[in-house]
């Protein structure tokens, strides 16, 4: 799924600045990078260091940015606007010294070989807490971007697309290896680490207390597995989703207290078993909203808000991207684009096929948080 890397590229066009003489913008997949006018022609090998990216200082100097970064240490990459263009991570030469004694083609990595590492937030108080190693219990997820896949899907391929909710990743499941289920972030699913909700420590625990509030629909969804899929009782079921409002991120979206919304949905065991096909999902989301009700305090997990549902077209990524969102009056984060049916993308090595698109307006807003 989704690697922090800085992969070398062909540099696709070259297009003017529309404010700058000096400037130009170097397109690279669906990224677009402002550079000085005449250094880089359409099919240069370059080498594209990423948003997040902590760059060393003989870096730095090299591009001539000592001091143009973002962070305490200004040598972290952040999306701009450079003269009213959006320029979106960095263009390093394979002349630069990092790269001039190797031969290197488009295709390939070279991360280690630039020094990057990503850059982390660091992690707020409430969303720690204590938690147990399950390492074969937890799903491995993450979302590219469809700016480094912009082909991924096909013209006219019909297309979920909904509305990417600015919170924290979250995962509610229903596995043996914890009486009663457990909940886990992105992150520490990813090192196989979860968060059991009426342990000690995890009181406060914003993922346990999301399964504390939203159990009963995870109790409904195993219910549905079972009716709808066959699925026996000894196999895990798996609600992923977003939990966002106060005190979760910077944008609330008028929540008082944290809320939580399905987006995604897996059954039986990790790298065994399948998500549920959008149509599946929503049929889910049915089932669980009838079964919970809407008792405010005991709520039914509701799914993210559906922005599109058709023909995929290229061309309408930017309008599904950008805007306000659907459950606030405030910009919207960006997009998330399923195929209707499952499958894995050839482009993506043969992954999971799932794209996010994030609005220039989010990515340029001040003082914005990005705790996974």
């Amino acid at each position: 799924m989704s690697l922090f890397e800085s992969r070398v590229y062909a540099i696709e066009d070259v297009l003017p600045h529309p404010n700058a003489d000096r400037l130009e913008l170097a397109a690279i997949g669906g990224y677009r990078i402002v550079v000085v006018k005449d250094r880089y022609k359409p099919g240069d090998v370059v080498a594209y260091i990423p948003e997040a990216a902590i760059v060393p200082d003989d870096v730095i100097a090299e591009l001539g940015l000592e001091g143009r970064l973002a962070g305490k240490q200004r040598n972290r990459v952040k999306p701009i606007r450079l003269r009213g263009a959006l320029s979106e991570g960095l263009v390093y030469p394979p002349t630069g010294n990092r790269l001039k004694e190797r031969t290197v083609a488009e295709g390939d990595v070279v991360t280690d070989l630039l020094g990057l590492v990503k850059y982390e937030p660091p992690i707020p108080i409430h969303m720690s807490g204590n938690p147990e190693a399950h390492p074969t219990a937890t799903l491995k997820y993450d979302i590219e971007s469809w700016k480094k896949f912009p082909n991924a899907f096909k013209e006219g391929e019909r297309v979920i697309v909904t509305e990417k909710i600015h919170g924290t990743w979250c995962c509610l499941a229903d596995h043996e290896c914890v009486p009663g289920g457990f909940a886990t972030s992105k992150g520490m699913s990813a090192k196989g680490l979860v968060f059991p909700p009426d342990k000690a420590g995890n009181e406060d625990n914003l993922y346990a207390r999301a399964f504390r509030q939203y159990g009963d629909s995870l109790a409904a969804f195993r219910r549905f597995a079972k009716e709808r899929f066959d699925l026996s009782a000894d196999r895990p079921v798996y609600l992923v989703g977003e939990v966002y409002g106060r005190g979760v991120q910077d944008l609330t979206y008028g929540e008082k207290n944290p809320r939580f919304r399905v987006f995604d949905a897996h059954i039986d065991r990790p790298r065994a078993g399948r998500y549920l096909n959008r149509d599946e999902l929503r049929e889910a989301v049915r089932f669980m909203e009838d079964a919970v009700g809407g008792d405010p305090e005991v709520p039914a997990a509701p799914g993210v808000p559906l922005i599109y549902d058709g023909p995929y077209s290229a061309s309408l990524v930017p309008e599904w991207t950008s805007g306000a969102s659907t459950l606030a009056q405030h910009t919207r984060e960006g997009c998330v684009m399923h195929p209707a049916v499952e499958r894995a993308s050839e482009e993506m090595h043969g992954d999971r096929l799932i794209l996010k698109n994030v609005a220039e307006e989010y990515l340029l807003r001040s003082k914005g948080t990005s705790y996974q």
